[in-house]
């Protein structure tokens, strides 16, 4: 096992799973991944007044819905369970025996202290580099509590004895971890272990720069699948927290995420959350799905929005893959086609009823399109040139009242693709609809 590398994400069940736990336990999953190690999900649960099943079963949901799976922990099982810290009190015991033994704790107050060594202790950690903490001022670094009055454990003891126990290899966390680490080594050192190596990754921010808490909006991964994001966009756009590829790509897949992925390449500076390109990531991945993927991946949008996806659904949904960014904008992006009718944008109805020549323009595509044998793209395409033709116009004069008349909107898919999907009837009604409300 010495030569494993094995990392750990270690959540409190207090609350959803944030996207700052998830971009950690990423960057744990992707570096045990690329070393060919093992991931451990370990739950500290020792807060028993905060605990809630509901908010232990969102970071299960939170962890499988974004692909990250654990190779021992909750569920699983493993050779140095129970993955539950509330579980783990005898082995505690054990080590605190271990302090006792060594006259590294003391009692103070009915709580047992840990007895510093007045020296200094520096730290070599992989993002932040050289840290030293000078524990000879005893002023600054007090001798901490590892064991309360109520004979409960503090945090900083059992996660030492827990990475000890779990033979982890390599400990990534947040950033506000950085200066708990030296008192950490005190206690392995105490305890005659081996440091795990330390990598302290930068914290994320909301954009104006302040510290991102869990009130703030986009922080609830369990909120991402409502709001219409899949998951390898969320992973994707998490692990350009803090990391870059050194390269101009920001697009990748989970496999090349673990491909690429390097300790060496996290930023030391704070990442800034960006809402925006968060979407716009969603938008690259949505746009490289398959067709039949991304209708699958809609089509619970469109049923929440009573519409019915009908047998064409993967044509319908494969006329707006590219304009989309979330799964959410689905629904009104293809309402025009799955109701019998569509809804009319009042600014395209006004910009067409200015040209003061949209009836005739209708009148003709109306005539043209009825004359067509085998309705396709391409025949309906030269319908409208011989309407265009008819009124001694440019064929791209027609488009947009045309546009209009199928969907309702100044913008959207192919007109060749709408003609289609529409069909003879429902585009010839519709054409004939809007020129009779322009008389």
């Amino acid at each position: 096992m010495a030569n494993t590398v094995r990392t750990r994400f270690a959540p409190s069940p207090t609350g959803y799973l944030h996207v700052g736990g998830a971009r950690t336990a990423l960057f744990c999953w992707l570096y045990a991944r690329k070393h060919g190690g093992q991931f451990i999900l370990r739950i500290e649960d020792t807060d028993e007044a905060r605990n809630t099943d509901a908010a232990k079963q969102a970071i299960f949901d939170g962890m499988h819905w974004l692909g990250l799976d654990w190779d021992e922990g909750p569920n699983v099982g493993g050779p140095f369970g129970p993955y539950y810290q509330s579980e783990r009190n005898g082995i505690y015991d054990r080590y605190f025996e271990k302090l006792v033994a060594t006259n590294r704790v003391y009692e103070s107050e009915g709580a047992w202290r840990f007895r510093f060594d007045r020296k200094p202790v520096t730290m070599h950690d992989l993002v932040c580099g050289e840290v030293t903490i000078d524990y000879r001022d005893e002023s600054n670094t007090p001798d901490m509590v590892v064991k309360r009055s109520d004979g409960s454990y503090v945090f900083h003891f059992v996660n030492v004895v827990d990475d000890l126990e779990m033979g982890i290899t390599h400990v990534i966390r947040g950033e506000d971890h950085l200066m708990n680490t030296p008192k950490h080594l005190q206690l392995i050192e105490a305890l005659g272990g081996v440091a795990p190596a330390y990598a302290h990754i930068p914290l994320i921010q909301n954009p104006n720069g302040s510290k991102m808490s869990k009130r703030d909006q986009g922080a609830a991964v369990g909120d991402y699948p409502e709001k219409g994001f899949i998951a390898p966009a969320l992973v994707n756009f998490l692990a350009l927290l803090g990391w870059s590829s050194k390269t101009e790509e920001e697009i990748f897949a989970l496999d090349e995420l673990t491909q690429r992925f390097s300790l060496e390449a996290v930023n030391r500076s704070p990442a800034r959350f960006d809402a925006e390109k968060c979407a716009w990531v969603n938008q690259q991945h949505l746009a490289r799905m398959s067709a039949e993927d991304f209708a699958a991946a809609a089509r619970p949008y469109v049923e929440k929005q009573s519409l019915d996806p009908g047998p064409q659904f993967v044509a319908v949904a494969l006329a707006v893959q590219e304009k989309v960014r979330l799964l959410t904008e689905v629904p009104e992006a293809v309402r025009f086609l799955l109701d019998e009718d569509c809804e009319l944008d009042a600014a395209a109805l006004d910009k067409i009823k200015a040209n003061g020549n949209g009836a005739s323009v209708l009148a003709a595509l109306h005539e043209a399109l009825s004359q067509v044998g085998e309705w396709t793209a391409e025949t309906t395409k030269s319908a409208i040139a011989a309407a265009a033709t008819s009124l001694g116009i440019k064929a791209g004069q027609l488009m947009f009242p045309l546009r209009v008349a199928l969907s309702g909107k100044a913008g959207g898919p192919d007109l060749g693709v709408i003609l289609t999907l529409l069909g003879r009837d429902r585009s010839l009604r519709r054409i004939e609809q809007l020129r009779r409300s322009l008389l």
